[in-house]
């Protein structure tokens, strides 16, 4: 894959990059391996001090890194500049809490005195330079996420980023950079997946952060365990959105929507499966396809565009290959289920609404990445959360239900990374964010995050005498 600049709007070719050589990486690992036997001594007032300033250019910075997502990568505009301010909040939600978050833990003495010890402290100490193989979705979002914490810690980053943000990815390293930053703190490494291996084993390279498709994962963690490194791992998700008979209706409406169409339906987060008790189905398939309908699909520039383009041609042909498998075997397209008549350039979808899925339907078993919704008619709780299982993903999930008891059920048995009730699925820099089952292992974000790239280390102190 070329790394380039293409409008998904257009599909035209903005910009193209050349590739590093084997010569040109290598003196990015000197760098970092340099920069980190610096920062791992500085102090968490300098740390902060350094963060603090990324964050105030980035806000300074905001309109033309949103205008430069959004032409890479076809999300509307008005998300991409919320996505900058949103990274600018994480930053300085790290700066003001790692040194707390990181602090010493001191065991009570009476608890260890039979180890011999008079006292013992655990200490958090970094890593050294994380490797992270970041993807095209959220292209500002999914690595300040991962950098913010890991430079609080001491740690000196390298991003691999998707090959079609490449601008973006600049824009990362010269941000940190500008900040103050010491040379090679954070580098981003124009390169191929191909070349991604050969990095994760060098020995300069700590651990590795990824967040994207199953078989990236899979390969990641696959050389990361052959050379006993850490890794993190975020990946697919196909989220229920559980609707029973006490829910607000109307807002789970509202709220179904946005949570489907969101950065054009392609964020692992998005609400996909929507699960409705058979009391209110009727009423919540009717209202939420006529909203999904209404939705303006356009230039993404335009600050009145609710749903873009998505990031290519390839996958525009795969949700199109999913949608036509579902209703060749019997589904129905409510609204949707095609290109917009019409338009010629770009790698545009309707939002479209299926109803009548089975489970020999690839869509019930595969994450539809796009503004494509699945409509379930289900009897009861229980059949709710069976279905809501049944995926080999655990990202997240929604539940509206104003119940307590249904509550109660529903976060002991949802299988995922977190169960959000009546409102949305979000990620926010003091909250644990991960998946189980095949949407990955780890935690980004909060003081769980923070702490994945650390060295928790023992110190034990016997008796001086």
């Amino acid at each position: 894959m070329a790394i380039a600049t293409v409008n998904p709007a257009t599909g035209e070719t903005l910009k193209t990059f050349d590739a590093l050589n084997a010569g040109e990486i290598e003196d990015r690992l000197v760098r970092a391996d340099q920069a980190f036997q610096e920062h791992r001594g500085t102090t968490f007032a300098h740390r902060k001090e350094l963060l603090l300033r990324a964050a105030e250019l980035l806000d300074a910075d905001q309109d033309g890194i949103a205008r430069t997502m959004t032409t890479e990568m076809g999300k509307p505009l008005v998300q991409a500049r919320a996505e900058a301010a949103k990274c600018a909040k994480t930053m300085r939600w790290y700066a003001e809490h790692a040194e707390a978050l990181l602090a010493d833990e001191h065991p009570d003495p009476d608890d260890v005195q039979d180890s011999g010890a008079v006292r013992a402290v655990v200490r958090y100490r970094p890593l050294g330079t994380v490797l992270a193989v970041m993807p095209w979705n959220f292209p500002l979002w999914q690595v300040v996420r991962f950098a913010a914490p890991a430079l609080m810690a001491g740690n000196t980053g390298l991003l691999k980023h998707s090959s079609n943000v490449p601008q973006t990815a600049l824009y990362i390293e010269e941000l940190f950079r500008r900040a103050g930053y010491p040379e090679g703190c954070f580098q981003t490494l124009l390169i191929g997946s191909g070349a991604v291996e050969e990095v994760l084993r060098d020995p300069r390279v700590a651990a590795a952060t990824l967040t994207g498709s199953e078989p990236a994962g899979r390969s990641v963690a696959a050389t990361a365990g052959d050379e006993i490194k850490k890794t993190v791992l975020e990946l697919g998700g196909s989220d229920p959105f559980v609707v029973l008979p006490s829910a607000d209706l109307d807002k789970a409406v509202r709220v179904g929507v946005t949570a489907r169409v969101q950065n054009n339906g392609q964020s692992c987060i998005a609400a996909k499966r929507f699960i409705v008790h058979q009391d209110v189905y009727d009423a919540f398939a009717e209202r939420f396809t006529a909203r999904m309908a209404a939705l303006t699909i356009g230039d993404p520039m335009n600050e009145g565009t609710d749903v873009g383009p998505l990031s290519s041609e390839q996958g525009r042909s795969d949700l199109e290959e999913l949608v036509d498998d579902a209703v060749h075997q019997g589904a129905t397209a409510l609204c949707g289920g095609r290109r917009p008549p019409g338009r010629r350039a770009g790698w545009f979808y309707e939002p479209t609404v299926l109803a009548g899925i089975t489970p020999g339907m690839r869509i019930h078993h595969e994450e539809a990445f796009g503004p494509v919704a699945t409509l379930y008619r289900v009897a009861d709780l229980d059949e709710a959360v069976q279905v809501a299982n049944d995926t080999p993903f655990g990202l997240s999930s929604n539940a509206w239900t104003r119940d307590p008891a249904e509550q109660q059920r529903l976060a002991r048995d949802l299988q995922a990374g977190g169960v959000f009730f009546n409102g949305m699925t979000a990620s926010h820099p003091g909250l644990p964010f991960g998946g189980a089952k095949r949407s990955g292992y780890g935690r980004e974000l909060s003081g769980h995050g923070i702490r994945e790239f650390c060295n928790m280390t023992t110190l034990w102190y016997g008796p001086e005498e």
